[in-house]
Order: C-alpha cells, then sequence, then structure tokens
C-alpha cells in the first residue's frame, strides 16, 4: 500500500456491519419427499462454505462465534449437532443417519430477517451417494452462464510508487504484474476483465471508482503490498470497507492509503452525480455483504494455497477511500514489502502465479447471482 500500499478504488460509502456475526439457532425439520432441513439463524447475513467428511455435514461460518442448542427433530437424516470454534470460523457439524450427495445450489437459501426471525441459512437434502474425497462444495468450479466483469486494480502507479523494499522493489510494480497475471488467467476461465491501468500511470482514486462503474463490474479487485515499521511483519490481508476499523492496524492503513490521493484529488465532490446518487442506503449494505462474501473466498482460497497470512483476523475492515462503490469488492494486500524474505517472494514469476492460482479459484466459487 502506498507508504503502506492500500488505497485504490476510491468508490463511495458502503454500509458497515458488523466484523463478527453470531449463531443465534440450529433447528432441524422434515420436508416433503423425505429430504430434511436443516436452519441456522444468524446475527448478520452468513457467509459460509460446504464439506462432507464422512457421514457428516459441515457448514464452516466465516467470522462468526457464539454457541446453541440445536432443536432436532424427528424423521431427519441429522442424529446430532455440534459447534466447532476454529479460529474465527464457527463451524456448525451434523452427524447423519446416512451420507448425502452434494446439495444443489437451488436447494440453499439465505433468507432476511422477518418478524421473529434473524437472518436464516437453509439447506435441504436427502441420503444420497457419499463424496469422494469430502470435496467442498464451494471448491467446485461453477459454469459461467454468462460473462461476469470483472476490474482488477493495481495500486498506485506513475508519480505513487507505493510502497518500497529495502531491496528497493515498488509496490506499484509488484502489482501491476500480478495484475496482468490475473487478467489473463480470468480471461481464459470466461471472464471479462479490464485493468483499471495497464502501464506506469498515475490515476486518481476517483479515476479508478470510474472504471469500474462505467464497466457495470461485477466485482473489482484493488491489488496491493503492505509495509510495516515491523521488519519481521509478513503475509497477505484481505480488506473490505466499513466505517469503523476491526482494528488499529487497519485504521492506520487506511489512512495511509487515503492520504495518497491527495496527490491528485481533493474528495469525493469529484464523483458524478449518477454515482453520487446510485449509492442509496439499500445498494451500500447489499454491497457491503456481497464484498464480504467475496473476501471469505478469498481468505479461503489462499490459506488453501498455503499463502502466509497476517495473523489476525482473516477479513478486516476499514474506512478506505478506495472501497468506496457501488460494486463489490476487496482491497488483498499479496505481502510485506518490508519483509526481506516477502520482498523476494512478491518479485519472483512463481509466487506471482501461486497467488493469481488463490484468487482466481477465489473468482470462480464467489457467487455472482447471490
Amino acid at each position: 500500500m502506498s507508504g503502506v500500499g492500500i488505497a485504490t478504488f476510491m468508490m463511495m460509502p458502503r454500509v458497515a456491519f458488523a466484523a463478527k456475526n453470531s449463531v443465534l439457532s440450529v433447528r432441524t425439520g422434515v420436508q416433503p419427499n423425505g429430504k430434511t432441513r436443516l436452519v441456522i439463524e444468524t446475527a448478520t447475513r452468513p457467509s459460509y462454505d460446504i464439506s462432507y467428511p464422512q457421514n457428516q455435514l459441515v457448514i464452516s461460518l466465516t467470522n462468526t462465534g457464539g454457541t446453541f442448542n440445536p432443536k432436532l427433530a424427528d424423521g431427519t437424516l441429522v442424529k446430532k449437532i455440534s459447534g466447532v470454534q476454529n479460529g474465527d470460523r464457527l463451524n456448525v457439524v451434523a452427524d447423519l443417519r446416512k451420507s448425502i450427495a452434494p446439495i444443489d445450489k437451488s436447494s440453499v437459501m439465505v433468507l432476511s430477517p422477518n418478524g421473529d426471525n434473524e437472518y436464516r441459512l437453509v439447506f435441504d437434502f436427502a441420503a444420497g451417494a457419499a463424496v469422494a474425497g469430502g470435496t467442498t462444495s464451494s471448491d467446485t468450479v461453477k459454469p459461467q452462464s454468462e460473462k461476469y466483469v470483472i476490474v482488477i486494480d493495481a495500486g498506485h502507479g506513475g508519480k505513487d510508487p507505493g510502497c518500497i523494499g529495502r531491496g528497493g522493489t515498488k509496490e506499484k510494480v509488484v502489482v501491476l504484474s500480478v495484475a496482468k497475471k490475473l487478467k489473463k488467467e480470468l480471461d481464459a476461465a470466461g471472464f471479462k476483465t479490464y485493468l483499471t491501468r495497464s502501464d506506469d500511470t498515475f490515476l486518481k482514486l476517483a479515476d479508478r471508482a470510474e472504471i469500474a462503474e462505467k464497466r457495470h463490474a461485477d466485482l473489482f479487485l484493488s491489488l496491493h503490498a503492505n509495509a510495516n515499521p515491523s521488519r519481521a511483519t509478513r503475509g497477505y490481508s484481505v480488506y473490505t470497507l466499513s466505517e469503523k476499523a476491526s482494528d488499529e492496524e487497519a485504521q492506520k492503513l487506511a489512512d495511509t492509503e487515503n492520504a495518497v490521493d491527495k496527490i491528485g484529488v481533493s474528495g469525493f465532490e469529484n464523483f458524478s452525480k449518477e454515482i453520487r446518487v446510485a449509492l442509496s442506503a439499500l445498494q451500500q449494505r447489499a454491497v457491503a455483504e456481497l464484498s464480504q462474501e467475496y473476501a471469505s473466498k478469498c481468505t479461503k482460497a489462499m490459506d488453501s494455497a498455503s499463502v502466509d497470512k497476517l495473523p489476525g483476523p482473516s477479513i478486516r475492515h476499514a474506512p478506505f477511500a478506495v472501497l468506496r462503490s457501488t460494486v463489490p469488492g476487496a482491497l488483498i494486500e499479496l505481502g510485506h514489502l518490508s519483509n526481506a524474505s516477502e520482498e523476494k517472494l512478491l518479485k519472483s514469476e512463481s509466487h506471482q502465479n501461486k497467488l493469481v492460482r488463490a484468487i482466481v479459484k477465489s473468482v470462480k466459487n464467489y457467487d455472482f447471482d447471490v
């Protein structure tokens, strides 16, 4: 990030939401045709992954905690339900009487608050063939029925080098290299992708926002590399917008990145009237929730690829000017140039390709139709 590379897709404010969700209740019921229904009620909109260990169904909820006493109906496939906290993830583990096949997307619902109910994550399933190897359903590549538009923003550029490693590596060079590789791979996967910059050009934050808006992007990915006064600090991190920072480090990073725009833009008044009008409260909330959902997929893909993570929350939130938009997205810090070993990694083709593969996987697993 600039100085600490993060400020790059300055779009209009989204709704802030709680950094941590909580499970309020878990219950089962019987549906027609012998199907079992599992309902997980949460305080805010859930972000989840599904896996199928032997005779189990595991729902992994991101940034979630809480305890619950499950209410189990007679005549279902569920014998027992328990909650297992794993860092900032809560795994809801259902022990089953029989194996089940992967749950079809049409049999999963996220219901909004209604009456006495908060958000409800609903699964309907029946007995079926076991899943070989415990495949995680969210890891299954979804066919692209249409070309979703992705805008990739390489942070900084031109007179703004971003942070600079001890070996002289400039953030703007690293992130542009990764952005170009990412565009190539996403194009090959069937997405329609655009870069905010394809060369060493300085762009105002508002200009980056305009590109995503005008392209009618379905997802915005802002790429950066970080710096920290502690040379030992290393690891990737993923950020979404909130008007309140999730931690002190996130706030410092936002302050640094937001200051970058003083190089060439004074404030939000530079946005067109159309964009300002578009930012209704409902849009802001929906965009924030979708951004959180993508961020969850991104951290999971990075962790699966064994990319070192910055200690602390998997997903962080802060009032980044670059994350203010009607377009869902996230700011991805690829690593720390201030760490000598990670600076070498970030310059290497092999590590850049590793990062690209993880991000491509996260985009493929993101549900654009929610």
